[in-house]
């Protein structure tokens, strides 16, 4: 197993499909709209780039096909579901920690404004 951080920076793409599977299974129609939600529509994932990516992490073992499924009425049986590993939790949370690291240093220069303390 390769330490999560040598996979590091991760491309856009990478990351959001992440982002997206980090909390539940879903089809690859489902991971572009969960990516273009997150991001406001920022970002856009084209289906060509999306299925290159989840072959790849695929094959790095990031991400896996579920087994579960929907109920056949509110399925498609030629959709595919997937889900994150350990590894990729892994490798998304290190991405994670790299950028809060690099936003953390925009802010102490002033380049980012401060964030909104609670309370």
């Amino acid at each position: 197993m390769t330490a999560p951080r040598a996979w590091l920076p991760l491309s856009e793409p990478e990351f959001h499909v992440l982002l997206a599977l980090g909390s539940e299974e879903l089809h690859g129609y489902g991971i572009i709209l969960a990516a273009e939600a997150a991001t406001g529509g920022r970002v856009r994932l084209r289906t060509g780039t999306l299925y290159t990516v989840l072959r790849r992490m695929q094959a790095r073992g990031w991400v896996e096909e579920s087994e579960h499924r929907p109920e056949p009425a509110e399925d498609d049986a030629r959709r595919r579901y997937y889900r994150v590993t350990a590894e990729g939790r892994a490798v998304a949370r290190a991405e994670a920690q790299r950028l809060a690291s690099l936003a953390a240093l925009a802010r102490s220069r002033g380049l980012l404004p401060d964030l909104p303390t609670s309370g």
